[in-house]
C-alpha cells in the first residue's frame, strides 16, 4: 500500500525527534552520569554530550556527499539502527573508553538522519505543502527537548537508553518499509573530498542555507543557555520552557504563512531583522523578571522564523536531490559550528562586557546573517 507522501514527511519528522535525542538524552542524566563519569574529569565528561556534534562538525558536508552517493533511504535506515544499537550498549553503563566510543558512532548515525531528513522531505513534500514540511522538520529539537525535560525528573539511564533504543528501532523498521525504494543508477564518484567541499562553499546557492543558519545556532542555542540563569528565580521556569516553544509555535504558524508570499531567503534576513528589538529589549530591561521574559519570547519568536525559513531555502535554492543533500550537510556542519562556538563565545562577552556587550554581540551577528544571505544573492543573480 502506497504511503500518502504528508505520512512520510511526519515519519521522517519522528526520525529527527530521534536524532535530536541522541544530544537531549545525555543532557537531561548529566548529573546523574557524572557518578559513573565524573573520576574521568569535567572536560571528559563534557565530550560525552558534545562529541556527538564534533561529528557533524567535522563530517557534516562529507555526510552529504555519502548519502547523494548510497541514497537517503538506505543511509536513515542504517542510522535508526546504529543510534539504536549505540543507545542500547550505552544502557550497560560500559566503561568510559567504550562510552565516548558509542557516542562517536552515534555522532554519525545523528548525522545521516539530519542531512537524510530535509533532503527527503523536500522531495517527498507536495510543492504547496513544501513550506509547512520544511518548517516542521526545523522544529525538531525544540520539540524533543519540550519534551525531554518533562520526562527527564522521571527517568533512569537504563530506562532512557533503553526506551530510545526502541524508539529508533521501531522506526527504522517503518521508514524501510514505507519509504521510496532508492534510485537504481550508478552512485555517484565521491573523487576528491576537499575539492567538492570547496565547490559546495563556493556555490551561492548549495553554501547560502548553512552560511545563514550558522549565525541562527551561535546564537539560539546560547541564549537558552544563558538566559534561564541570568533571570530572576520568580520567571527563570517560563523563560527556560517558554523560549523554545514560542520559537516553535511562531516558525509553525506566521512562519508558515509568510513563506506563501515570500521567499524563503527574504523570510530568514526579516527574521533576522525582527530579533534585534528583542536583543536591544534584554539590554534594557536586564535582571527585570518580566521584562527579560518579554525579550526573551520577541527574539525566540524572531529566530524561529530564522529557523524554519533557512531550512526552506534549501529545497527553494536547490533543485536536485543530489544538491539538497549536499546543501543539508553543509547545513549540519556550520550548524554544528555556530552551536559549539556560540555558548562559549557569549559566556565571555556577557561576563566581560553585561548585557550591553551581549546585545551588541547578538545585533552584529543577526547583521551577518542579513549581508550574508544579500551578498549570496547578488552572487546568484550574477549567474
Amino acid at each position: 500500500m502506497r504511503t500518502s507522501p504528508m505520512i512520510l514527511v511526519v515519519l521522517l519528522w519522528c526520525a529527527g525527534l530521534g536524532a535530536a535525542a541522541q544530544f537531549g538524552k545525555i543532557s537531561i542524566l548529566f548529573e546523574t552520569l557524572r557518578a559513573s563519569y565524573g573520576a574521568n574529569g569535567e572536560v571528559a565528561l563534557g565530550l560525552v554530550v558534545s562529541i556527538v556534534g564534533m561529528v557533524g562538525l567535522i563530517f557534516g558536508t562529507t555526510a552529504g556527499l555519502l548519502v547523494a552517493r548510497i541514497g537517503p533511504r538506505r543511509a536513515i535506515v542504517a542510522a535508526l539502527l546504529a543510534g539504536a544499537a549505540m543507545s542500547a550498549l550505552q544502557s550497560l553503563m560500559p566503561a568510559y573508553p567504550l562510552m565516548l566510543a558509542s557516542r562517536i558512532v552515534e555522532g554519525a548515525s545523528h548525522l545521516a538522519i539530519v542531512v537524510v531528513g530535509p533532503t527527503m522531505i523536500a522531495t517527498l513534500a507536495p510543492e504547496a505543502r513544501r513550506p509547512l514540511a520544511m518548517t516542521l522538520w526545523s522544529s525538531f529539537f525544540g520539540v524533543t527537548y519540550t519534551v525531554l525535560a518533562l520526562i527527564g525528573p522521571y527517568a533512569t539511564p537504563t530506562g532512557l537508553f533503553l526506551g530510545h533504543a526502541a524508539y529508533m528501532s521501531a522506526l527504522a523498521a517503518i521508514l524501510a518499509a514505507t519509504l521510496p525504494p532508492d534510485p537504481r543508477r550508478p552512485p555517484a564518484p565521491l573523487g576528491n573530498l576537499l575539492k567538492q567541499h570547496a565547490e559546495i562553499y563556493a556555490s551561492p546557492r548549495l553554501a547560502a542555507p548553512a552560511m545563514g543558519f550558522c549565525c541562527y545556532t551561535f546564537l539560539y542555542v546560547a541564549v537558552l543557555t544563558l538566559l534561564p540563569p541570568e533571570t530572576p528565580a520568580t520567571q527563570r521556569a517560563l523563560i527556560a520552557a517558554g523560549m523554545p516553544l514560542v520559537s516553535i509555535a511562531v516558525s509553525l504558524t506566521l512562519g508558515v504563512r509568510l513563506l506563501r508570499h515570500m521567499s524563503a531567503v527574504r523570510l530568514v534576513q526579516w527574521g533576522y531583522a525582527a530579533a534585534v528589538p528583542g536583543f536591544l529589549l534584554l539590554w534594557a530591561l536586564w535582571g527585570n523578571g518580566a521584562g527579560m521574559v518579554a525579550g526573551g519570547f520577541l527574539l525566540s519568536a524572531a529566530l524561529g522564523i530564522v529557523q524554519g525559513a533557512s531550512f526552506s531555502s534549501i529545497p527553494e535554492l536547490n533543485q536536485t536531490p543530489e544538491d539538497r543533500a549536499r546543501a543539508a550537510g553543509a547545513v549540519a556542519q556550520l550548524g554544528n559550528l555556530g552551536t559549539t562556538t556560540g555558548t562559549p563565545v557569549l559566556a565571555a562577552i556577557l561576563a566581560s562586557a553585561g548585557p550591553a556587550g551581549l546585545a551588541v554581540a547578538a545585533t552584529v551577528l543577526c547583521g551577518i546573517g542579513i549581508a550574508v544571505h544579500a551578498l549570496q544573492r547578488a552572487r546568484r543573480a550574477g549567474q
